[in-house]
């Protein structure tokens, strides 16, 4: 009698495999397990049991497995389920998913590469013969790969040697980032315990002879007194204008004492304080009644304007869902977001955070997904973008997707092509359990849901503290440049708000959605732009390192001093990105700190962290950035926020352009004036009468919401229509026009729906591939699964067309 495993394996592949496996194995392997299976000709690969029979395949011979990975399974019933979900809904292959959701060190393969980690030091004698071998070997090269390894070994069964050399943290897996920076400690002082009492306090200020000593003990009263807050030994000299010896004296007399605060990365139990969260009347009301929707509807929409304090209700509700002993899986957009969001909740909940994204190390995440798996307190709690939806819950009571409107929720490439926000609410309807949205500006989909009844609403429409919300002006650039009323890129009237802000000691927000320096060179002789010599795309300029780069394929080369086509060296740059403004806003107030945050700036681990704590300590004056800043972020002393150009968001060639400028400005102005003071945002545009501009400027959601729908229903776009978009790529032009025009017509003979295409999109050429759109438009009420089954079968039978197999087809479903 034969034994056989179905296993998926970790390659764009539509279905599972069979393999034999002997009666003792069977019996042993559970679903969820992993196997290390041979597969191709002569590589290996770590599959997924995900189920046990008697069948053998009829197209192909089982081969035998190679080895158990596991004792145990680290995947459960309801991740196999939902990643079937996900395949089927978002049109994708089980095997793109399964590479896609588990941390790559989990995934060891033949091709795998692996080195030594640098800062473990390593007891040679506690090592097994089979790891000194590798040790060993890595002593004398780089880098090896699992395929070396089992030439070094002399066996195919060397995953489990690999896996615990991971575990004991003496190899490591190539694609790591190294990062230098590590978070800073920041030095904080305090009265020490015994002069806490009046009486000690007078005689204390008695007995201190020196007059600099008197003046910093009162300045440390006046500070305390204002802020409420710990006090850094930075501060402290600075408003008293003091040397750091006279505070090092009063140390050392005992007077002041000394403490840090870390914003630490993995043990987060010291960040704890206990503190008595106390919602507001209005936090109260809608956390009342957001409990009240949860007993009749799974998904609930909290619409809250900007610095509402969504979060402390978020907090509240946790607390509940863990005080039950439930897990409860937080996502954000932006890894940015996490930074300052851990720092809020380990201040509440300790070691009860655990935080997954993609800047984490490989170990990490994997210590991360055991601890959900055991559904340990380290993990009761996990924040997380977008793949933390992918870990093993079994116990999981709420998922809270913050700042839901956010595009970066719906992941591009590679496959799945998933929506988080959408993947959430499955997920939680599988396991029972209830889904919280939050937004200022919701997406008009949800808030179509929400208001047809589908999910429950729940309204914030005053900010914490009865802050108001910002005085938002615009400027005419139009008129500012007609009338000289311009210094560069600045409004003269941007630039008094910032002196005045910088007046008050107050710290300045700007937005410009374009990094880089300027996006277009133009030769002023003959008008000849540089283009990537692989893509469809004139190249961006980056000052700081002298050269054009393409931001589609990463081309680049140093900047050239006169033209290609004419030598002429009448070279100009066009446009302007963050880079120019940082450069601009130097010359203009060149003693002030200037940073900016952008896909540049923050490719390390801890980049976020080291720009926003020093932007949080109020080291940075002025933040530059992209869309990054747009979200979420909460800093008390922002009394300003520039829009440089809100026009390149308005005019993009997207249906939800209008819907996305809405939100993009909303959020941006929202991160001004978040405390006692009114905050001020200046919006320069060369169109103020538009309409958005306007929504913006009187904070009409509403209004932009009834204007998009009425036109989203003329012009049939989600949500009254469903959006499949077919993406065909391939390097001969002639080629794909053909097979695109093939496509499409099949499609259009097979559905009764609008098929749009064959489109060269605004930019037909990436790494020199070519590139049509084919655009489907489901209507609501057509049934989904059997149009999308429909178009699978057109697929398939465009793959067996032996001129087009070449062609690439991807398929993305809920376009955003």
């Amino acid at each position: 009698m034969s034994f056989f495993v179905e296993v998926i394996i970790p390659l764009s592949l539509p279905k599972t495999f069979t393999y034999k496996v002997s009666e003792t194995e069977y019996n042993f392997i559970t679903k969820g397990m992993r196997i290390a299976v041979p597969f191709g000709k002569n590589k290996i690969y770590t599959a997924l049991a995900i189920d046990l029979h008697q069948n053998a395949p009829t197209l192909y011979e089982a081969k035998e497995i190679h080895q158990i990975l596991d004792d145990k399974p680290i995947v459960n019933e309801w991740q196999i389920n939902h990643w079937f979900w996900i395949a089927s809904y978002y049109m994708c292959n089980i095997g793109d998913v399964y590479r896609g959701a588990l941390p790559s060190a989990l995934l060891l393969e033949s091709e795998t590469i692996i080195s030594q980690q640098k800062d473990t030091v390593v007891n040679e004698t506690e090592l097994s013969d089979d790891e000194f071998l590798i040790y060993e070997a890595l002593q004398h090269q780089s880098s090896l790969k699992v395929q070396n390894i089992m030439d070094i070994l002399n066996k195919k069964t060397v995953l489990p040697v690999i896996q615990k050399l991971i575990h004991k943290k003496i190899i490591t897996l190539e694609e790591e980032i190294q990062e230098v920076y590590k978070p800073k400690l920041i030095r904080y002082i305090r009265l020490h315990q015994q002069y806490q009492s009046e009486e000690s306090l007078i005689a204390l200020l008695d007995n201190l002879k020196s007059d600099k000593r008197k003046n910093l003990v009162l300045q440390y009263f006046q500070l305390q007194a204002k802020e409420r807050k710990p006090i850094s030994v930075r501060q402290l000299t600075e408003t008293a204008q003091t040397s750091a010896a006279i505070i090092k004296a009063l140390i050392e007399k005992g007077i002041f004492e000394e403490y840090y605060i870390q914003e630490d990365r993995v043990n987060f139990d010291k960040n704890k304080t206990e503190n008595q969260l106390t919602l507001s009347e209005a936090q109260q009301k809608a956390h009342d009644e957001i409990e009240h929707v949860f007993t009749e509807k799974e998904v609930c929409l909290l619409h809250g304007v900007t610095s509402s304090g969504k979060t402390e209700i978020y907090t509240k509700l946790i607390e509940q869902y863990i005080a039950v002993g439930k897990q409860v899986l937080y996502l954000l957009p932006e890894i940015a977001l996490t930074t300052q969001l851990v720092s809020r909740l380990t201040q509440h909940f300790g070691n009860k955070v655990a935080v997954f994204h993609s800047k984490y190390s490989n170990n990490e995440r994997v210590e991360v997904w055991n601890h959900v798996l055991q559904q340990s307190e380290k993990a009761q709690i996990v924040i997380g973008a977008r793949s933390a939806l992918f870990l093993p819950f079994s116990n999981l009571g709420l998922i809270i997707v913050d700042e839901e409107h956010e595009p970066t929720f719906k992941q591009q490439d590679p496959a799945p092509r998933y929506h988080a926000r959408d993947a959430a609410i499955v997920l939680a309807h599988a396991h029972q359990s209830k889904v919280l949205l939050g937004s200022a500006t919701p997406s008009i989909e949800t808030y179509y849901n929400a208001t047809s009844g589908k999910f429950g609403l729940v309204t914030l429409k005053e900010r914490f503290g009865k802050v108001q919300m910002p005085e938002i002006e615009l400027v005419d650039l139009k008129d500012s440049y007609f009338r000289k009323r311009m210094k560069g890129h600045f409004s003269l009237t941007l630039i008094e708000q910032i002196t005045e802000a910088f007046a008050n000691n107050e710290q300045v927000i700007l937005f410009q959605n374009r990094r880089g320096f300027s996006p277009v060179l133009e030769c002023m002789t003959c008008g000849h732009v540089p283009q990537c010599p692989q893509c469809d795309v004139s190249l961006t300029y980056h000052k700081y390192k002298n050269q054009l780069r393409c931001h589609y394929c990463g081309y680049n080369m140093a900047k050239p001093s006169n033209c290609h086509a004419c030598s002429s060296v009448d070279l100009e740059t066009k446009g302007f990105g963050t880079e120019q403004i940082e450069l601009e806003l130097a010359e203009l107030f060149p003693n002030k700190n200037i940073k900016r945050m952008d896909q540049d700036t923050t490719r390390g681990k801890y980049s976020f962290e080291k720009i926003i704590d020093g932007f949080k300590n109020r080291e940075i004056d002025v933040l530059v950035g992209t869309q990054m800043l747009a979200k979420g972020l909460d800093f008390d002393n922002v009394s300003l926020v520039g829009i440089m150009n809100a026009d390149n968001m308005l005019y993009h060639p997207d249906f939800r352009a209008f819907e996305r400028s809405y939100q993009m400005m909303t959020q941006v102005a929202g991160r001004s004036g978040r405390s006692e003071k009114r905050g001020k945002v200046v919006i320069q545009t060369y169109n103020p009468l538009h309409n958005i501009i306007q929504q913006v400027t009187h904070n009409d959601y509403q209004g932009m919401y009834k204007e998009q729908l009425y036109e989203r229903k003329i012009y049939y776009y989600p949500p009254f229509y469903r959006l499949i978009k077919l993406t065909l790529k391939h390097r001969d032009f002639d080629k794909l026009k053909e097979g695109s025009m093939w496509l499409y017509q099949v499609l259009q003979q097979n559905l009764s729906i609008p098929v749009l295409g064959p489109e060269e999109p605004a930019i037909s050429r990436i790494r020199n591939e070519y590139i049509r759109t084919i655009m489907i438009k489901i209507p609501s009420e057509t049934p989904l699964q059997g149009t999308k089954k429909t178009i699978q079968k057109v697929l398939n039978s465009f793959e067996m067309v032996s001129q087009y197999r070449a062609i690439k087809v991807t398929v993305n479903v809920d376009f955003y």
